[in-house]
């Protein structure tokens, strides 16, 4: 996202609709990148599938290798995570500052949940002796996940320069643009993981 985008996706126009008057939630541009960020991702997951449906074997035995019970973890904390986002963003449509600014901690703390789940999974396959050159199955596993792991990093990222502004009494009934803005991103990382999980650690 070039310097341009991201101000122009941050930026906090007064809000001049009414309420009840339906409108894109967030900023165009961040709905641009969510588009193309779903086309690569979707890109990925096709390749993933071809690729497997002509190893079928080798992606079976591999993925036994995969923790799955982690994979579930993962995914209850990016759901929990979408929701505190989703929390935060009605508390500050109701002048409620303080409790929006929680939910954001409570989102930021299940994404560092992940990323300390994720990064202990990949250790754990580095000390195996398995990395990306080990078989086509890694080559897309880690392709993917660290590709989605990123995401999960500019998400956190996003969520903390919020959660200062929404310390300051930056949002609520006037203007939750940005805010909003910030949500529809990290509500893609928890998309792609929904689909990201079934396909490479459950799909046999």
């Amino acid at each position: 996202m070039g310097h341009d985008s991201v101000t122009s996706a941050w930026a906090e126009p007064p809000s001049t609709l009414d309420d009840d008057e339906p409108h894109l939630v967030g900023d165009l541009v961040i709905w641009l990148v969510i588009l193309a960020e779903l086309l690569t991702f979707g890109i990925l997951f096709l390749s993933f599938a071809f690729t497997r449906a002509r190893h079928v074997a080798l992606f079976n035995e591999s993925q036994r290798t995969l923790d799955l019970h982690a994979g579930v973890i993962n995914t209850v904390l990016l759901i929990s995570g979408s929701w505190c986002v989703a929390r935060a963003v009605q508390a500050a449509r109701g002048d409620h500052s303080a409790q929006s600014a929680r939910w954001l901690v409570g989102s930021l703390l299940c994404g560092g949940g992940f990323l300390a789940m994720k990064t202990s999974e990949y250790l754990a396959k580095l000390n195996a002796g398995v990395d990306l050159s080990s078989n086509d199955f890694y080559t897309l596993y880690f392709m993917l996940t660290g590709f989605h792991f990123l995401h999960v990093v500019a998400g956190m990222v996003i969520l903390t320069i919020l959660l200062i502004k929404t310390s300051q009494g930056a949002y609520g009934r006037h203007d939750c643009h940005a805010l909003e803005t910030g949500a529809a991103f990290w509500h893609m990382v928890d998309l792609l993981w929904i689909v990201l999980f079934p396909l490479v650690y459950v799909m046999r």
